[in-house]
């Protein structure tokens, strides 16, 4: 068994659709997929949860691949309201969903062991390389930013793939250490920054787990399709996502995931037939 955590609202979809065939196409285990959503629309119209329909959805094709695969939504929404409403991060770089990882200690369904995946993430190989890595006297494992690493602290790490021990973290108090900064304190990269700054011990992984800028290496098993920094020929940066299939071929030049994002876009289209069907009757 995988235990997995997701986080975000309706709009994630596309990236938790792809992402969960790229896993589930490339592993024989069970995978049980936890969802962190909530209702944010007090600061955003848009900041609403991921539907049922969706949750119903994802399953479907998850038990497609193994029948006893399962995607389970929970509604984080009043304990992230009694955290963080109106906290100092509420407006962070990124969405207030970013924070819904803290809050994993506080809910009871979630394992001892879990391995926490953003949004934009494709898995290359099986995952249970990556999840079956003893983490037992670690309150996480994780990767090096790539350019945290080089500017902030040469062991700062990328929170977009952590696997997490609950146990420690529950020991040590890692989560809700992270969640009183959050609060208090106004951080650049809020969520990773909380949890870095208040770590005790965690254990640093190759970057083939979480891979953040080279889409086509032969060892990567986590690909990171998160923003990156460009020099050439003029400073500026891309936010390319393994949805956005076009762009992921003509300017990452990345076919890795061809059969996944042909699967991916077959699946989305039937989700939205489906919908119109419903609609329209």
């Amino acid at each position: 068994m995988i235990n997995i955590l997701l986080c975000g609202n309706n709009k994630v979809f596309d990236g938790a659709l792809s992402e969960l065939i790229s896993i589930t196409n490339k592993t024989n285990e069970t995978i049980r997929c936890y969802i962190f959503t909530m209702n944010l629309t007090r600061l955003n119209p848009n900041y609403a949860c991921i539907t049922d329909e969706q949750i119903e959805f994802l399953e479907q094709v998850v038990k497609s691949k193994k029948y006893d695969n399962e995607v389970i939504k929970i509604d984080v929404t009043e304990l992230y309201e009694r955290e963080f409403k109106e906290c100092k991060n509420e407006t962070a770089y990124c969405t207030p969903y970013t924070l819904l990882r803290l809050l994993a200690d506080l809910v009871p369904e979630i394992p001892d062991k879990i391995l926490y995946l953003d949004i934009d993430m494709m898995a290359d190989k099986d995952i249970s390389e990556l999840y079956n890595i003893d983490v037992t006297e670690y309150e996480y494992a994780a990767v090096k930013e790539k350019y945290g690493s080089k500017i902030i602290r040469p062991d700062y790490i990328n929170a977009g793939m952590l696997l997490l021990n609950m146990k420690k973290i529950k020991e040590t108090g890692l989560l809700e250490k992270a969640r009183n900064s959050i609060r208090t304190k106004k951080m650049i990269f809020a969520d990773q920054d909380a949890i870095y700054w208040n770590t005790t011990k965690k254990l640093l992984l190759p970057r083939k787990y979480n891979e953040q800028s080279k889409f086509d290496r032969e060892d990567t098993v986590i690909c990171h399709f998160c923003k990156r920094l460009l020099i050439l020929p003029y400073p500026r940066t891309e936010n390319y996502k393994q949805w956005h299939v076009e762009q992921i071929h003509k300017v990452l030049k990345c076919y890795r995931f061809d059969e996944d994002l042909k699967e991916y876009q077959e699946l989305k289209e039937k989700y939205e037939t489906n919908k119109r069907e419903k609609v329209y009757g």
